[in-house]
């Protein structure tokens, strides 16, 4: 297991299967339990890559706070054009006027 005391600066640049082997196999075993059968539970359906991806990107160290344009935090430049782009396909999709691409919690 890896421990605050032993990490570096090369820790923010290396992956997790260096930084905790524990825990990036029990990833992968979950991985791999999730390809072997079919979950019938709609919370816990299988996630495209390109979702996966997107969602373990370096949009998630960002506070992004309020509406595009209308952020309460700074440097929100490219989280307000993949929300904008969102939401114009999300109203291209449907037909719809307004669209609101933002979780309720």
């Amino acid at each position: 297991m890896a421990q605050a005391s032993t990490l570096s600066a090369d820790s923010l640049t290396a992956d997790l299967a260096h930084l905790d082997p524990e825990v990036a196999q029990r990833i992968d075993a979950e991985l791999a339990r999730q390809q072997r059968g079919l979950e019938m539970i709609a919370s816990e359906n299988h996630t495209a890559q390109a979702i996966m991806q997107a969602q373990g990107s370096v949009l998630t160290n960002k506070y992004a706070e309020g509406y595009p344009g209308r952020r309460y935090y700074g440097g929100c430049e490219e989280v307000d054009v993949i929300e904008t782009l969102a939401i114009e396909r999300l109203k291209d999709l449907f037909g719809a006027k307004f669209a609101n691409v933002q979780p309720h919690s």
